[in-house]
């Protein structure tokens, strides 16, 4: 089988690595339209067997050349393209994976699943690290339980060494970090879906030294369909972006006077879309060539065999230096080629649309994490 990789930023060319790394795919190739975006990816990737394309996403009649050309393409590119993409793919009988981002993209991309199932195509969206990684965790317990109390799911990729005073860095795009903080989140409450405010409800994480005491609040886009899948399942799902301490009361002010909305203000007579000023005030002002790390955690309670049991899962993904690939790298890209993989040795089937939690085998999902060293340590108490 042939594999097209569109977008050679940071996951697309980590997408790469891996495939080219672990995967049985026949050819590898990996696109961008912007050309030096491309040869910087090139030398990231100089020892691997890579065929590098300038292709511009804008352009569908070209798309849809490179769409029949591959038999899997992965999206590694703004999620607003992935319904236009998911089309094509539909079209061209291409199966297609994305790393999501936003949910009405996912509820769009879901709509079209019977067309994907008639042309026999697979489409995979949300597969990176949350939602993605967490989704088949949330899988994995609500198969292990028998009936499933409580899915508390933490995550955050955050500086090995905190710089004050924000004690962050910054790990992917500082848009999508705006809207999940902004953006109102999903909460599953006894069969009912709630909208919760971002940045609310802040509680306090463990993790084993040297972090400690860790803060988590909620915000938007961690969960994307879990709380729809696990309705009927799970009486209570949420999600939270673990920091170090002080983050949250540092941050909430900066966005509760306005500055990340993109509602245009005029000064001076000049029209200022506000997110833009603290966009680039965040790539001035908060680092982000250090090395990072990921923490997860997630709890459940429930019922198996009638004894009520606690399960907890935990990973601590460190920046791999070796390779010089970050955390966030490794923990959102490598769950994509582990599923792209999955699609080559026909270890998924099925035909249509899903999201991970549907049509990810948990076991065989966290075995290739680990021959990563990508270690999730799950525990029943």
């Amino acid at each position: 089988m042939k594999l097209l990789v569109l977008g050679a930023g940071m996951m697309g060319r980590a997408i790469a690595f891996d495939l080219a790394t672990f995967s049985k795919f026949e050819q590898i190739s990996i696109s961008d339209k912007n050309k030096k975006i491309l040869e910087s990816a090139k030398n990231f990737l100089s020892n691997k067997k890579i065929n590098y394309e300038l292709l511009d996403i804008d352009d569908p009649k070209k798309i849809r050349s490179f769409f029949n050309i591959y038999d899997v393409v992965i999206s590694a590119v703004p999620y607003h393209f992935n319904y236009f993409l998911t089309k094509i793919a539909i079209e061209t009988n291409t199966h297609f994976i994305d790393l999501g981002g936003n949910n009405e993209i996912v509820e769009k991309q879901l709509k079209l699943s019977d067309k994907a199932m008639k042309n026999s195509v697979t489409i995979i969206p949300d597969c990176g690290l949350a939602p993605g990684i967490v989704s088949i965790i949330t899988r994995d317990i609500a198969e292990y339980l028998d009936k499933v109390d409580f899915v508390k799911i933490r995550v955050g990729g955050l500086p090995q060494k905190p710089i004050p005073p924000f004690n962050y860095q910054i790990v992917f795009s500082p848009n999508g970090l705006i809207n999940e903080y902004i953006e109102d989140a999903l909460v599953l409450d006894n069969e009912k879906i709630i909208a919760k405010k971002s940045m609310t409800e802040l509680e306090e994480v463990n993790f084993p030294h040297p972090f400690g005491n860790m803060e988590a609040f909620i915000t938007s886009g961690g969960c994307s369909t879990l709380p729809y899948t696990f309705r009927y399942i799970i009486k209570y799902l949420d999600y939270k972006t673990i920091r170090y301490p002080g983050h949250c009361d540092m941050i909430k002010p900066v966005l509760d006077i306005g500055l990340g909305s993109e509602k245009p203000i005029y000064l001076n007579g000049d029209e200022i879309i506000p997110r833009d000023i603290l966009i680039k005030l965040i790539k001035e002002k908060i680092p982000s060539d250090g090395k990072d790390v990921v923490l997860l955690k997630t709890i459940s309670e429930g019922l198996k065999d009638g004894k009520k049991l606690k399960l907890e899962y935990i990973m601590i993904d460190y920046f791999d230096e070796e390779n010089n690939i970050t955390s966030m790298m490794r923990t959102t890209a490598y769950p994509v080629s582990i599923i792209a993989n999955m699609l080559c040795e026909n270890v998924i089937k099925k035909h249509g649309v899903y999201t991970c939690e549907n049509i990810i085998p948990p076991e065989k999902f966290f075995k290739e994490l680990e021959k990563r060293n990508i270690k999730i340590k799950k525990k029943i108490m």
